[in-house]
């Protein structure tokens, strides 16, 4: 799995121009799931992504996580991190698990991060063409990829 995780101070996601998902501080995810994910890539990343300390202290310094600030976070799927530039210029999707395998994935990996984190997330749609608007504070922006956990 491969988690593009942005620090904003308000995200929203839209599909066919209704509000899906919206959020105020917190975090919003971009996540990438491929056919070798399992539930250890799950556990491990939304652990990982609800406990990471990129939230200014009363000194200024991210040493808070978005458990400790209480905030919120919205999840979208996007298939498209796992693309390959390697050869031409379409860059192809063939690490991309196939929906069958990728939405019990994305439902388990939804889950688990409500549990880390201890309440509900906000969500995109699986699938869907998606409108995603977020003010990104900092910039923070961080990409993880569970493969590369050792």
């Amino acid at each position: 799995m491969i988690a593009i995780i942005q620090r904003v101070s308000e995200s929203a996601v839209r599909i066919d121009g209704e509000l899906k998902g919206e959020i105020g501080l917190g975090l919003m995810v971009l996540l990438g799931i491929e056919e070798a994910d399992d539930q250890e890539d799950i556990d491990w990343l939304s652990k990982k992504i609800v406990n990471l300390r990129i939230f200014g202290d009363e000194n200024g310094v991210m040493n808070k996580s978005l458990k400790d600030i209480g905030g919120e976070l919205l999840l979208i799927s996007q298939f498209t991190l796992h693309a390959s530039t390697k050869k031409g210029n379409r860059p192809s999707y063939i690490k991309a698990a196939k929906p069958d395998i990728a939405i019990p994935l994305y439902e388990g990996f939804i889950q688990t991060v409500e549990q880390e984190l201890g309440q509900p997330i906000q969500t995109g749609e699986f699938g869907a063409d998606m409108k995603v608007s977020l003010v990104n504070d900092g910039p923070v922006t961080i990409s993880i990829d569970s493969k590369n956990k050792k």
